[in-house]
Order: C-alpha cells, then sequence, then structure tokens
C-alpha cells in the first residue's frame, strides 16, 4: 500500500505522514509548493506519477473568516480542488480518505449530527466543505469521508496553543461558552485514518474525541492541565462577534465508527493531557 497525503504542512496531514513513517507504510506528503490544488492538470501529473493506493485529502482552505469575505477562493479550493482529487484518485484506482467537518449541518438543537443528517451550513466555509463532499459521494465508490470538529495538533496554530499564550499573558481571557462540540487531538485522528484505509469499510464517518463541551470549558481545561492561574470568563457568541456564523451545536455521534470496529477515540481529557505532554517534551528540547 502506498499513500499520498495533501496538505502535508497542516496539522493534520502533518500528523498522518508521521504515523504512516512509524507503521513503515510508504508514503509521501504534498502541500502548495508540489501544485495548486485549483490547477486540475497539475493535481492529477502529482497523483498519476506518484501512482499512490490511496489519496488522504487533508489540503483545505480552512480561514473561516476570510471565507466570508473571499468565498470563490475558499470554493475554489475546497469544492473544486477537491473535484480534482477526485477525478485524480479514478485515474489512478485509488481509494479516497476526504476530510471535511460539523459546519456541513445547520448548529442548531443540541442533538449530535449523525452521518446521514440532512446539510445545512451556515457560512461559506461549511458550504465549500458540504461542495466538496458531494463530489466524493457522486463520483466515487471507495471512500472514507471523516467528518471532525475542533482540531488541534503538534504542528501548527491552534486553541489550545493560543489559550496557553493567553494565560501567560493575562489574569482573565474570555471565551464563548454557548457554542458546544468535541475537541479533537490530530495524533488521535491520524490514528482511525491509518486503521481505516487498509480496509473497504466505506463511507462517511463521525470522528472526533469522545465527549462534549464548550469553549470555555475547554480553554478552563487547558489552564488547569498547564497550571496557569488565568481565569476564563464565560461569554455567549454575541459578545464575540465573528465574520463567519459559528455552529452553535457541533456535537457528533460517532456510533458508526464504533459499529466499524475501529477503535474509538479517546476521550477530550484524555487527548489534551496528552497533548500538553507534548508541548511540555516540545518546549525542553527547544531550550535544552
Amino acid at each position: 500500500m502506498k499513500v499520498l497525503v495533501t496538505g502535508v504542512n497542516g496539522q493534520l496531514g502533518w500528523e498522518v505522514v508521521q504515523l504512516l513513517n512509524r507503521r513503515n507504510i510508504p508514503c509521501r506528503g504534498v502541500d502548495v509548493e508540489d501544485f495548486n490544488l485549483t490547477d486540475a492538470k497539475a493535481v492529477k501529473a502529482c497523483v498519476q506519477e506518484y501512482n499512490p493506493d490511496v489519496i488522504v485529502h487533508c489540503a483545505a482552505y480552512t480561514a473561516v473568516d476570510k471565507a466570508e469575505s473571499e468565498p470563490e477562493v475558499c470554493t475554489a479550493v475546497n469544492g473544486d480542488g477537491t473535484l480534482n482529487i477526485v477525478r485524480s484518485a479514478l485515474s489512478v484506482g485509488a481509494k479516497l480518505v476526504f476530510i471535511s467537518t460539523d459546519y456541513v449541518f445547520s448548529g442548531k438543537g443540541e442533538t449530535p449530527w449523525k452521518e446521514d443528517d440532512p446539510y445545512d451550513p451556515q457560512n461559506v466555509y461549511g458550504l465549500s466543505k458540504v461542495q466538496g463532499e458531494l463530489a466524493v459521494r457522486s463520483l466515487m465508490k471507495r471512500y472514507f469521508l471523516i467528518r471532525t470538529s475542533w482540531v488541534y495538533g503538534i504542528h501548527g496554530r491552534n486553541f489550545v496553543r493560543t489559550m496557553l499564550r493567553l494565560g501567560a499573558e493575562r489574569k482573565e481571557i474570555r471565551v464563548v461558552d454557548d457554542q458546544v462540540g468535541s475537541p479533537t487531538y490530530t495524533a488521535d485522528l491520524a490514528r482511525v485514518i491509518c486503521d481505516l484505509i487498509p480496509t473497504e469499510k466505506y463511507g462517511i464517518y463521525h470522528v472526533c474525541n469522545e465527549g462534549y463541551m464548550s469553549w470555555a470549558h475547554f480553554a478552563q481545561l487547558i489552564l488547569a492541565g498547564s497550571g496557569l492561574s488565568a481565569r476564563v470568563i464565560p461569554v455567549p457568541s454575541s459578545e464575540y462577534p465573528t465574520p463567519a456564523r459559528r455552529p452553535l451545536n457541533s456535537r457528533m455521534s460517532t456510533e458508526k465508527l464504533r459499529q466499524a470496529g475501529i477503535a474509538p477515540m479517546p476521550t477530550v481529557e484524555n487527548a489534551l493531557g496528552r497533548y500538553l505532554q507534548e508541548i511540555a517534551l516540545e518546549n525542553l528540547e527547544q531550550h535544552s
């Protein structure tokens, strides 16, 4: 099995390549310096040259707020770019893993979203991911469509690192408490991806760490776990306006993943604890 991973410079793509290497699975990580996702010929040339058995498509336009002011760019990457990846995968007979998001749903209510719930995106980014999903679902049979949420990892910027920085700088941090979901550690998400790709258990899966909480609660866990004394002030989303509308309900049911026989993800608390240990080791290495 040979795997091509797009978006290798991002949090998840980097983690997938690290794990594939540890499992001695031949792989190649590519990013914008290798081809522009919106250039169909360039995408196809790269895919056909490497001739992978599996493509893990992590590359995406993820600047959620910026997307509101440049919808054409976001749609070109997440919609048209995914279509280019799909067609290239078909040209070499490769399986495809496509990474999507809870933003494809309305974000209303409190019930965890299931894989077959209807689309109702509330922002440009969510709509672009729906377009990517439809490209995969309409043209391919051998695919794993993975929706995840609130991703953080060692490689790159994320909410946890932001809270650690602010917690060291301030006595109080205001964080929204009416958006609820599951923070997801890329190391755990990469493990599920690498467990799925050798199988033929195709379809749509919701994959995130176990447990639901607000951003404010997650921030409290981050500060407590890192020994910072800053206080989290919970505030409603109305006090923290952003260009893109955020879903209040990002809960997703992961039951289908368990039914497929894939080991469940660890809890949010377990994942965060391991991540904070990784960051501590990273800091020690930098200062040694």
